[in-house]
């Protein structure tokens, strides 16, 4: 490891490190081997000659990560430990605790338990904050906590944890995590599969067909491929998963780079599974990078109707490039595009606004393309979808609800005052609703949308500066005038709201796989596409119109 070497061997190795990088580039060779000089030869003068004692390896980490930053979110830095956690991702296998946490605020928070794992096995619950690992008190330890929680198969960790104010021990007996990526999948009604993809890593295509041959085994007439929430993955996952429902020698995607050898089109490989069922594939908000590709491909080989609404927008490629003391970088390599030729990227990571904040695509600026059918798409803004659906789309009210745990926080304490609901599917009443209202007041939550963030900045340079007085008393009308505005927004939203609430519940009472069940029955995004395939004439009106 970097830390560990001595400063007057740090450079040299680094600098090695970099020419090996910056060798392969021909243009403008002399001015990377310059900028490279530049940069070891201060970073050599600083170890050097600073007041302190300096972390060598802690430097380097971060002036790479600040670098990187600059030019979009994807391309980032591995060190030794990140190179792990990046394989666990891609492969859906580790050693751990079966259980996702969250590191917020210094606290380690367990956000959900995966049913019959180690941390479920010990009693943990969402909510839970493990405040020491072994002998280390988390309070004072600044590194990645969550590596304190790996090991091998059959270790024994001890904990302790404090929930609803009380501290308990727990003792957690490591073992094999399988993440799958088809984490459920049923009949709905009669004649209907749905199928969950939740990621695309290793076993996405496998787990999807299997899942698929299943259903249709059991009598599925129709399927529905979900990939709400989904993050994304392997390209070549995504490939794949549209191959079980179109022929094989299909293009699926192309790449485009400014380097001819990630110039690439990906066709199917093989024989499909079925290229005639009924498909409809759920996107959202969140479904980005592989699940794009899915269903981009699927719309624009009208062999798909796409339900929901917009998906993120990613059209960008990464790929993982092996570095000196088994580092790694992620790079953009290249931007992908549909069959029809689309691209799907919503931000412009070269054009950025004053805060230094990619622009998004003007709608104005989207180009129209042709799916096979010669249904018109366009580019520039994610995948929008055949059908729209209002209720696919999150509100910021939501949003902040959800990005800042208030849902979460709300939902733990609601758990520990109705411990017995089993699976009965909690009913959150309009009363349920005015307390959840009363909870956010009663903890201060702050919502920090654009307008409240700037307002307090506002507020504090005011204080700072000594102005008039009544500037401040100003500013902290309009943030009183702000919050009762979001206050009347949460009302506005109250049935979204509450339905995050039950599901965030669901969870808590019976796993992911129970919200997944729930779903199934209950959710009108589902309900919607079960209609639609079973109406054919619909189905097929929607696919063939120009």
């Amino acid at each position: 490891m970097l830390k560990t070497v001595k400063k007057k061997y740090v450079v040299p190795a680094v600098a090695v490190g970099f020419l090996f990088v910056g060798a392969s580039f021909k243009d403008d060779f002399f001015e990377i081997a310059k900028q490279i000089e530049i940069f070891t030869t201060l970073y050599k003068t600083v170890n050097t000659n600073y007041v302190d004692e300096t972390n060598p390896g802690q430097l380097m980490d971060k002036a790479i990560k600040s670098m990187l930053e600059d030019l979009d979110p994807y391309t980032v830095y591995f060190n030794e430990q990140d190179v792990a956690k990046f394989k666990i991702n891609n492969t859906g296998e580790y050693t751990g605790i079966g259980a996702l946490i969250t590191r917020k605020e210094g606290k380690l928070i367990i956000k959900e338990v995966y049913k019959d794992y180690p941390a479920d096995k010990a009693g943990l619950k969402a909510g839970d904050e493990i405040i020491k690992i072994g002998d280390v008190l988390l309070a004072d330890f600044k590194e990645d906590a969550g590596e304190l929680l790996k090991g091998s198969k059959n270790t024994k960790v001890d904990i302790q944890f404090t929930r609803q104010g009380k501290t308990s021990p727990a003792q957690i007996v490591l073992s094999e995590v399988d993440v799958k990526a088809v984490p459920y999948y049923a009949l709905v009604g009669n004649n209907t599969g749905y199928i969950v993809l939740s990621q695309f890593n290793t076993k996405a295509s496998s787990e999807t067909k299997a899942a698929l041959i299943e259903l249709k085994d059991k009598g599925a007439k129709n399927i529905i491929l979900d990939l709400r929430g989904n993050p994304g993955g392997l390209l070549h996952e995504a490939v794949n998963v549209c191959n079980l429902f179109v022929k094989e020698g299909e293009t699926i995607v192309t790449t485009k780079s400014k380097n001819d050898k990630y110039n690439n089109t990906y066709k199917t490989p093989k024989s499909p599974v079925d290229t005639d069922i009924p498909l409809v594939v759920l996107v959202d908000g969140h479904s980005a990078s592989a699940s794009e590709i899915v269903s981009g491909a699927l719309q624009d080989l009208d062999r798909a109707v796409v339900v929901g609404s917009r998906s993120f927008g990613k059209g960008l490629v990464q790929r993982p490039l092996d570095l000196t003391y088994g580092t790694q970088v992620k790079v953009t390599i290249s931007r992908y595009y549909t069959p029809s030729g689309r691209g799907i990227q919503a931000l412009d990571y070269t054009h950025k606004d004053a805060d230094g904040k990619a622009i998004r695509i003007d709608k104005k600026n989207y180009n129209a393309f042709k799916t096979r059918n010669g249904r018109t798409v366009y580019d520039g803004g994610g995948i929008l979808p055949d059908v729209e659906l209002e209720e696919s789309k999150q509100s910021a009210i939501a949003d902040a609800l959800v990005r800042k745990d208030g849902i979460f926080n709300y939902a733990t304490t609601y758990y520990y005052k109705n411990p017995n609901l089993g699976t009965t599917i909690p009913n959150i009443s309009d009363a349920d609703f005015e307390a959840f209202k009363a909870y956010l007041k009663k903890e201060k939550f702050e919502f920090d949308t654009e307008t409240e963030k700037s307002l307090k900045e506002t507020l504090e340079v005011a204080k700072k500066e000594k102005v008039d007085a009544s500037i401040a008393t100003e500013c902290q009308t309009l943030l009183t005038a702000l919050q009762r505005s979001e206050e009347k927004e949460l009302t506005a939203h109250k049935q979204e709201i509450k339905q995050l609430i039950t599901d965030e519940l669901i969870k808590r009472y019976q796993y992911k796989e129970g919200l997944y069940k729930y779903y199934t029955t209950s959710n009108s995004e589902i309900k919607k596409a079960v209609a639609l395939l079973n109406n054919s004439a619909e189905y097929t009106k929607i696919l063939s119109k120009k």
